[in-house]
């Protein structure tokens, strides 16, 4: 079976992202197409596919009852304690007391392996060894773990009242804890993302949230355009606006041919902010083949007489095709794969011949008025050096460190106060266009070893302390601060490298027993193997994240691991004779090996 997928293929698809993970995973798989798929269960003729099984649904296999067990909580939060009890002795069922929908939370868990189900004169024990991922919350926000038990145990028995059919009963259930797989979690819930404002209201940042498989519609909407006016996730607030206060929505949305209504009571609507709340909304819904009429007190503000139409040209950040280049023989290149430059105009790297040496690694953005380039340079004292702009005569940075990392540029909205971020010497810091360093503060302990930006420039993936981190940023008046970072876990080791592989998608190098490549959801609750044995830890890598706005077709992953460069689809060493402008090295001289590539978009 397929693996589940979420990318920005088509513009509509691309704003109701499917599972990453829980259908059957292959060993290694290049980035990716495809949609949320949902198997049949054993036992079950009468079951809906959104929906998880029942307990009968087992029959008499006791590891698929756990399975189901743990399955049982998914879906709508108004009806999870009911669907767990009946996995229930009902005996024992007071050891789960009810709760409101909007109070339930579920527990998710990631199995380190299988179930242990072990037989005594007691009875039968089952043994969960897990990863607590976090805390699903009825708003659809996963945040991070409250639980930190490592270890749950239950008994089973039969229930002996229903043979022929039999199952089983869980004796004694975690107390008032609601568990839910990872595995559920991709198979009944379907990842939704909704955008606010940053603080400056001029882009829009998307925050993921979860959805029951089983809503309609109606209801789906409705449930978004709630959302947005509770605000955004907490860990994105440092760096993201609220609707005004007092914005709540009258009555559900609902749709009349082809075209749906919301209606909202909002304070301060004016022309300026019906117009962002509209481009908000349109992204925020799913991709549905409707208008859109948006209601103020019971007044028409404004119509969009179709979502799709209105996406493409009211795009959610600036974003152009992009282009690959490395490193070689100290020089920055442009890297030409087979098939993958047609009909897109080539940028050349801008940098000045006399500048173009010593350079270790580098990042471009785009500019109004070109491209930057940020480049970390290696003097004849081996030091490195930040050089902004790539000219003879370039700013650099006036202290020089024993380690850098590779350069990012923040994708602001304020084209005249360009502003990145680089790792030196286990410390995270901003530059801008004169090659200034200050350091930026974080809310963890611990040695900074590698940093990236995401699309819309407003959060930040961290690893410190060998720990996978993400943070909001808040770019005002042109000094970036950045909020609370919040952890993601992770089963990968020795975590060496990080980037965005998509909105809220990263690519994580580290260790599962050996050197791999993982793909995590910005939540850490999903993660897929992308590639699973590289033979060498991984010290450099480069994503190209993956949008409704500019789709790609193309591999968009880069890395480097003991001075090769790789890329995906298909997994191949990036050759010498794919840069372009090189000569070919003398007779009987060795070439050297293409090293830090990275994208420009």
């Amino acid at each position: 079976m397929r693996r589940c997928r979420g990318l920005a293929g088509a513009l509509g698809a691309a704003l109701l992202l499917a599972g990453l993970v829980g259908c059957g995973i292959p060993e290694e798989s290049s980035v990716r197409v495809g949609g949320q798929v949902n198997a049949a269960r054993p036992g079950s003729s009468s079951y809906r596919p959104d929906e998880p099984p029942s307990r009968l649904a087992s029959g008499d296999d006791r590891a698929a009852f756990v399975k189901n067990f743990l399955s049982a909580a998914a879906g709508e939060p108004d009806k999870a304690y009911y669907r767990v009890k009946q996995f229930v002795a009902p005996e024992r069922r007071d050891r789960i007391q009810d709760k409101q929908a909007s109070e339930v939370a579920l527990n998710v868990v990631r199995l380190l392996e299988p179930p242990v189900i072990t037989d005594s004169t007691d009875g039968t024990t089952v043994t969960l060894r897990v990863q607590q991922i976090g805390l699903l919350r009825a708003d659809g926000t996963l945040v991070p773990p409250v639980a930190t038990e490592t270890e749950y145990q239950f008994r089973l028995r039969l229930a002996q009242e229903e043979r022929p059919e039999s199952s089983y009963y869980v004796t004694d259930p975690p107390p008032n804890a609601l568990l839910l797989s990872d595995e559920a979690l991709a198979r009944y819930y379907k990842t939704h993302l909704v955008y606010f404002w940053n603080t400056g209201r001029t882009r829009l940042v998307p925050d993921q949230r979860y959805l029951p498989s089983t809503l309609s519609d109606e209801r789906l909407v409705t449930e978004v355009v709630r959302w947005l006016t509770a605000g955004p996730s907490e860990w994105l607030l440092p760096g993201t606006s609220r609707l005004p206060d007092g914005t709540r929505l009258i009555n559900n949305a609902t749709e009349t041919d082809g075209q749906w209504e919301v209606n909202l009571d909002m304070p301060d609507a004016d022309d300026r902010r019906v117009e962002q709340l509209v481009q908000q909304l349109v992204w925020s819904l799913p991709p549905l083949h409707a208008g859109l009429e948006l209601k103020i007190r019971n007044q028409s503000r404004q119509t969009v007489p179709d979502l799709r139409a209105y996406r493409l040209s009211h795009a959610a950040y600036p974003v152009k095709d992009p282009q690959r280049f490395c490193v070689y023989e100290g020089a920055v290149h442009r890297l030409s794969f087979a098939g993958e430059s047609s009909g897109v105009a080539s940028i050349e790297p801008p940098i000045a011949a006399a500048a173009n040496k010593g350079i270790v690694s580098a990042g471009f953005s785009r500019s109004p008025g070109g491209v930057l380039a940020a480049l970390v340079t290696a003097g004849a004292d081996q030091r490195r050096r930040l050089v902004i702009g790539g000219q003879a005569q370039a700013p650099h940075s006036i202290d020089a460190y024993a380690s850098m990392g590779r350069p990012v540029w923040l994708r602001s909205a304020d084209p005249q106060r360009p502003q990145g971020l680089v790792v030196a010497d286990g410390r995270l810091y901003r530059f801008d266009a004169n090659a200034q360093l200050r350091a930026v503060p974080l809310t963890v302990e611990g040695t900074v070893s590698a940093v990236a930006a995401s699309l819309d420039g407003h959060r930040i993936a961290v690893i410190v302390g060998g720990a996978l981190y993400v943070a909001a940023v808040n770019l005002d008046g042109g000094v970036v601060s950045v909020g609370p970072a919040r952890r993601l876990v992770t089963s990968l080791t020795d975590l060496s490298a990080v980037d965005w592989g998509g909105e809220n998608v990263l690519y994580l190098a580290g260790a599962a027993g050996r050197p791999a490549v993982y793909e995590i959801s910005v939540d850490g609750a999903r993660q897929t193997p992308l590639k699973k044995d590289i033979g060498a830890r991984v010290t450099h890598l480069s994503a190209y994240p993956l949008n409704p706005v500019a789709p790609f077709s193309g591999g968009n992953l880069m890395y480097e691991a003991n001075g090769v460069a790789y890329r995906n689809n298909p997994y191949d060493t990036i050759k010498r004779d794919e840069v372009l402008n090189v000569a070919p090295p003398p007779a009987g001289v060795q070439a050297g090996n293409p090293t830090a590539p990275f994208f420009l978009y």
